[in-house]
């Protein structure tokens, strides 16, 4: 992801926060030559392993998953919006545009993956929350000046707590059940495009052919448990991850 995010936006020059509890120096420092030798530049945020010791966690969801939700806690007083993007994408086109976008009157900005089937199931489990749509977490604008006024960690928690038995991706779940009608709508072909739907992507537009995605889409988001880095995947753009994992490898 930071290498295809590099290569594909030589004119900036980004500011990596790295939010964690566990890493170790020399992964940290690994990680910080990698930024700069790019021109970028890498803050840490550490995170207190007992900070979360009392909020719920739910299966393989770690007290982790509350990080980029409640980031706005933790990130300088002083920054007015940041961009979240999952480490399971590429970045294939200029990231500008995206991150200077207007949501002064939203909490988030962010994609949806436009499947009825994606649309309708969530919304009858996540009942009686009431979502237009399902957004995915894995790209996230925040507006940090408005979450500092809305959000409340104890919302938050007391969410998980109560939904336990009918929540499947938490993080993404509390997103949507909780804010939902403060999020500003992405266009998911354009910020997460979900690699596992080219063909369905192209029966609704032709125009949205491989040339088109190469041209405009700026976030190919690898959605799922198949992953593009397993040997057994074997995805439309698995030859692209495999181009940008040569380059960041050396």
């Amino acid at each position: 992801m930071l290498k295809s995010l590099f290569i594909n936006n030589p004119e900036e020059n980004f500011c990596i926060y790295l939010m964690h509890s566990s890493l170790n120096k020399a992964e940290v420092e690994d990680l910080k030559k990698y930024i700069e030798d790019h021109g970028s530049t890498l803050e840490i945020v550490d995170i207190n392993e007992d900070l979360f010791n009392d909020a719920p966690t739910l299966f393989h969801y770690t007290k982790e998953m509350y990080y980029r939700l409640l980031a706005f806690k933790f990130l300088p007083r002083d920054m007015d919006r940041i961009l979240y993007i999952d480490p399971d994408t590429l970045i294939i086109n200029p990231i500008k545009g995206l991150y200077n976008l207007d949501i002064d009157n939203y909490l988030f900005a962010a994609a949806y993956h436009d499947l009825i089937s994606v649309k309708e199931i969530n919304r009858l489990r996540l009942n009686p929350y009431e979502i237009k749509a399902y957004y995915n977490s894995g790209v996230l604008l925040m507006n940090l000046k408005l979450q500092r006024e809305l959000i409340d960690e104890k919302e938050i928690f007391s969410f998980v707590e109560k939904n336990r038995a009918r929540l499947i991706m938490p993080d993404q779940d509390i997103l949507n059940a909780l804010y939902s009608k403060k999020i500003k709508t992405l266009d998911e072909i354009l910020y997460n495009y979900d690699a596992r739907y080219y063909r369905y992507y192209k029966l609704r537009n032709k125009q949205w052919d491989m040339d088109y995605v190469i041209r405009n889409t700026v976030i190919i988001h690898f959605c799922g448990k198949k992953k593009p880095w397993k040997k057994d995947y074997s995805g439309r753009f698995h030859a692209l991850y495999k181009h940008y994992e040569k380059l960041a490898l050396g």
